[in-house]
């Protein structure tokens, strides 16, 4: 079977940098790119940890681009105090990664989302792991990509379990909203894995101790993943370990099998007044249309978790 091409949209925090060795291991997919976005940290420390991590993983071939800076809705970008003790103030719990030896390239991230879907069509996956607005600007500066790509799974959203900012808003829709509901109305072929499903894969540091037994790759990933660990303990988020967010949309857009979904045409709320900005969840405008997205709403944890410490320990093996 011939490989898809894959572009990650990264706001790169730590589940961020699980998702690229994701797509860095699995033979299914030829990750053509990274368009950065603000989000777990700013636009600058974001694209600079997709390049040190794709240097770490001996993929300095892959392009970074950088992305829009804030959101549609605002002039600037402020990192919230949550992100900062989630991810650390470097947005890769504060380990030092080795320096990568080049910058990221001059054309936007928005033109280069434009460019691959021409190029590629059908054959392009985009994953998005953060806010919602690069791939927006892109479809609003091209209408014609909506129905042009092949496959947009987004990690985002809640839709049959409480938020994680507010009661009914996941912390990636509530970056922009407004975006976020631009997307899910005009976007061909979309699948949304939420916090419905991103909850139930739990990764413990039994499994980076494992990791840890590979060599400095490892190592790094190991002390990364464990910050987060510790964060979703000291925080009372899960005492059980944390949450493979960002891989598993990364996981359902290679192999959709892992996940039960439920069709549903969706909106996002964005009337700021009525307590639930940010919500997502289904349009009652179109209940009777033909469906174009998804929504995750249970995953097979133990074949994601299994073929997802395979897929890692392989790309983290020095």
């Amino acid at each position: 079977m011939a490989q898809r091409k894959m572009i990650l949209d990264l706001d790169t925090g730590i589940d961020d940098a699980l998702a690229l060795a994701y797509a860095v291991a699995d033979p299914r997919v030829d990750l053509i790119g990274i368009v950065s976005s603000y989000g777990n940290n700013t636009l600058e420390v974001t694209t600079q940890n997709a390049l040190d991590l794709l240097h770490l993983l001996g993929q300095d071939d892959v392009p970074v681009f950088k992305g829009l800076p804030h959101s549609s809705t605002t002039d600037h970008f402020d990192v919230m105090q949550v992100s900062k003790d989630i991810h650390g103030d470097n947005g890769v719990g504060d380990v030092t990664l080795p320096h990568a030896p080049r910058v990221a390239e001059t054309t936007s991230g928005v033109d280069f989302i434009i460019e691959a879907a021409h190029q590629y069509a059908e054959d392009l996956i985009i994953v998005p792991t953060g806010p919602l607005t690069n791939l927006a600007a892109a479809i609003e500066k091209d209408p014609a990509i909506a129905k042009l790509i092949g496959d947009v799974t987004l990690m985002g959203g809640a839709l049959t379990v409480r938020g994680n900012v507010t009661s009914v808003t996941e912390a990636n829709i509530h970056q922009d909203a407004e975006a976020a509901d631009f997307v899910f109305k005009n976007q061909a072929n979309l699948t949304m894995v939420g916090l419905d499903v991103t909850l139930r894969t739990l990764l413990s540091k039994k499994e980076t101790k494992q990791w840890r037994e590979l060599g400095q790759k490892g190592e790094i990933y190991a002390d990364i993943f464990d910050f987060y660990i510790d964060a979703y303990d000291r925080l009372g988020i899960d005492h059980r370990g944390a949450a493979l967010h960002d891989p598993l949309a990364v996981g359902i857009a290679i192999e959709p099998t892992y996940a039960t979904f439920l069709d549903l045409n969706m909106e996002v709320t964005v009337d700021q007044a009525s307590g639930d900005y940010g919500r997502t969840i289904g349009d009652n405008t179109k209940l009777l249309d033909g469906t174009s997205s998804r929504a995750a709403i249970n995953v097979d944890v133990a074949r994601y978790t299994r073929d997802f410490m395979d897929l890692t320990k392989a790309v983290l093996t020095d």
